[in-house]
């Protein structure tokens, strides 16, 4: 008997009734306020259009990825020979798939009944949490189902994360992503008739997000994700467009010019780019719709590989700054970890047990993708806006499925040893003394919140002992957290925030090459060791954008400090700990664990590591 086969092809977003995505709902008066508020961040805040970031300041790698892209211009009439680049060349204004047949359901609907602004309310009904979720009765039907739907791909796109600087502008465009080239800003997406997309056609707007042509011919910066958007469906590029110009509140707000000089300002060599490295969507569409076992892998394998983008982050990228592998099918690059982003480093997604999710369970994996934190690690740097902007308001059938395709992914580096606990480090705390310079450091500034063992307090502040971010080879992620701090937004399961303040200019580069040597030797970490020359770097890579990151004056090593109690004993109430933070010990009524913050809260030091540890005593 031959065994069903799905495809991503027939997944489905559920019309669900979750809480809506909040960029929309900043303007309406019928709304006071929104469950969630856009903070400006100090970094470009999407993982997807992050792209030319990767190349550190390196603007000589730039000029020579223009030259290869000019270099292409010898291939043109091969290239147009191309039936799929011939096919675009020669109709530019006609639908950017090239998979919408005339018979196609979409477009009769668009065109019969277009939705409206004055449609009904949207029709109460429950977010499926079966495989039913995903099958094609799920199609809206009625005008203000078609925006909910937009509404619902706009986040798992994570639109507002990049569109959105002002919360009383959603999706205004206008934040400034600072590049090895010149300073790129991000473009109005509002229906504005003037600032933004409003007179933009259907078939041009499904051109620019799944092809990245402008409706002028010319192509987009690769700062956006079309390769990995060139992979969504007809149904959710119908429902995005609808829900931008149904739904979105215009915007009469203009944007700065990028800031780019010439040469580097042209843009013909990025259409050789886009030939070279973004696949046709009818190739994209045929990769990631491949057969799956079953409809949940195939709708994880679309959310992650599609609108998600996750690639653009997590893998590697090439000389010319294109993703080395865009599907799980390009082989184990996909997702095994990209360079620095902002001075942030993403980590593996796959199954390494040490640097990736090897260790993580499906469960955990979806809550994290949902509050931005677990019992294993808190979100941090992009990740963090990822989930503010985008995947807290995913249905939980649908991040389960995300979860379970990542869990499908075997390690990239299948030699790679399991993480074993070595308490030493803990011992070494706990007695107080013959203390290394890492370990006095550790405890002056970092143990009240993360403990002598290194395990932290589960969804609070986040382990060190077996966290991927701290046993990454490369230790940007680990300085860049203790030199700017980082915080933790809350989310709609999770609504407290935790900030973990900065430690620039209280600490050294030696202070604080010690320390992070520290955390990642510790507990059986056993990580590469960072040096004064990373942190001295790291210190001039953030000075452009962060501010107090001088190095503080010289100082004498602190004295030998009073050693901590075990991870197991409460705190003795009101003994002082010389942590640098505002961490204040539990008074005798309270538990000995720090209590919870408040969803402003800015206070307690909670460093928002990606992932990490088990929070066991």
């Amino acid at each position: 008997m031959r065994q069903p086969v799905f495809t991503a092809a027939s997944t489905r977003f559920p019309r669900s009734a979750l809480a809506q995505h909040p960029a929309t709902d900043i303007p309406r008066k019928a709304l006071a306020k929104t469950t969630v508020s856009f903070e400006k961040m100090a970094t470009p805040r999407s993982a997807g259009l992050l792209l030319a970031c990767i190349l550190g300041g390196k603007r000589y790698l730039s000029m020579l990825s223009y030259g290869v892209a000019a270099f292409a211009l010898g291939s043109l009439p091969f290239c147009l020979a191309h039936p799929a680049v011939a096919a675009s060349a020669t109709s530019p204004a006609g639908p950017a798939t090239g998979t919408v047949q005339p018979e196609d359901p979409l477009t009769s609907r668009a065109q019969q009944n277009p939705p409206s602004q004055e449609a009904s309310s949207s029709p109460a009904h429950s977010g499926p949490e079966s495989k039913d979720a995903f099958l094609s009765s799920e199609t809206p039907r009625t005008p203000q189902e078609w925006i909910e739907r937009g509404r619902y791909v706009a986040a798992a796109a994570d639109c507002a994360a990049c569109h959105t600087t002002n919360q009383n502008a959603p999706y205004a465009g206008g934040y400034a992503f600072e590049l090895p080239i010149g300073t790129l800003y991000a473009s109005n997406i509002t229906p504005d008739k003037t600032h933004g997309i409003g007179n933009w056609t259907e078939a041009q707007f499904i051109s620019a997000v799944r092809e990245g042509i402008r409706p002028d011919g010319a192509t987009l910066y690769p700062a956006m994700p079309y390769p990995s958007y060139a992979r969504m469906t007809d149904e959710d590029l119908h429902a995005l467009y609808v829900y931008f110009m149904q739904d979105v509140q215009p915007v009469a707000q203009s944007v700065k010019a990028n800031a780019i000089p010439w040469p580097l300002s042209m843009r013909f060599p990025l259409t050789f780019w886009r030939w070279a490295f973004a696949p046709s969507p009818q190739a994209a569409r045929q990769a990631t719709g491949r057969p799956f076992a079953n409809t949940e892998l195939a709708r994880g394998a679309y959310l992650v590989e599609g609108p998600g983008h996750c690639g653009a982050c997590h893998t590697q990228r090439g000389i010319a700054m294109q993703e080395e592998a865009l599907t799980a099918q390009d082989g184990p690059r996909y997702l095994a970890g990209g360079k620095a982003v902002d001075s942030w480093t993403p980590p593996s997604l796959r199954g390494e047990p040490r640097t990736g999710l090897g260790t993580w369970r499906v469960a955990e994996i979806t809550t994290f993708l949902k509050t931005g934190r677990n019992n294993r690690g808190s979100a941090f740097g992009n990740m963090d806006s990822a989930v503010h902007h985008g995947t807290q308001y995913l249905s939980e059938a649908d991040l389960t499925a995300m979860a379970r395709y990542l869990k499908s992914l075997p390690a990239a580096a299948p030699q790679q040893a399991g993480w074993k606990r070595d308490a030493a480090a803990t011992k070494a705390l706990q007695s107080g003394s013959h203390l290394t310079l890492g370990q006095r450091v550790y405890l002056d500034n970092c143990a009240a919140c993360h403990r002598s063992n290194g395990a932290g307090y589960p969804t609070t502040f986040p382990p060190l002992a077996d966290n991927p971010v701290v046993m990454n080879p490369a230790p940007d992620s680990v300085i860049h957290i203790i030199l700017t701090g980082a915080t933790l937004h809350g989310t709609q399961s999770a609504p407290s925030a935790f900030s973990m303040p900065g430690f620039a200019a209280r600490l050294t580069d030696a202070q604080i090459a010690a320390v992070g040597t520290f955390v990642r030797h510790a507990w059986g970490n056993n990580a590469p060791a960072v040096t004064d020359v990373d942190v001295r770097h790291m210190r001039a890579r953030l000075s452009s954008a962060q501010t107090q990151i001088a190095p503080p004056s010289p100082v004498q090593p602190p004295e030998k400090r009073a050693a901590l109690p075990a991870p197991s004993q409460p705190t003795p109430s009101g003994a002082a700990i010389n942590s640098g933070t505002s961490f204040v010990p539990p008074a005798p009524d309270t538990p000995p664990h720090p209590p919870s913050a408040a969803p402003d809260s800015r206070s307690a030091a909670a460093p928002a590591l990606h992932s990490g540890g088990q929070a066991t005593e």
